[in-house]
């Protein structure tokens, strides 16, 4: 997600986070990761995904790479390594 910086500090980005989960919940998606800013985004639940040993396909500091768990639970047997769609790996 990005927001562009004249409409930064508004509440739209709070707005899309809020509004992605709750699409990832209607859809049945029990988790999300994602590689954020670590100040952002546990003020929605984000926490490291190395507290279940997740682990990022390339570098990126423990405090960016970030799960959130939309089912209580779903991730305590999780573990091993994301795998992207190939175009993320063309950006």
């Amino acid at each position: 997600m990005a927001v562009l910086p004249r409409y930064q500090r508004s509440g739209v980005g709070k707005r899309l986070v809020r509004e992605g989960l709750a699409r990832a919940r209607e859809l049945g998606h029990r988790s999300v990761v994602v590689v954020g800013h670590p100040q952002y985004y546990p003020r929605f639940g984000f926490v490291p995904a190395s507290r279940w040993k997740i682990k990022a396909p390339f570098e990126v500091p423990d405090d960016a790479f970030l799960a959130l768990e939309i089912r209580k639970g779903t991730l305590d047997e999780a573990g091993g390594l994301v795998e992207y769609p190939a175009a993320f790996s063309e950006l």
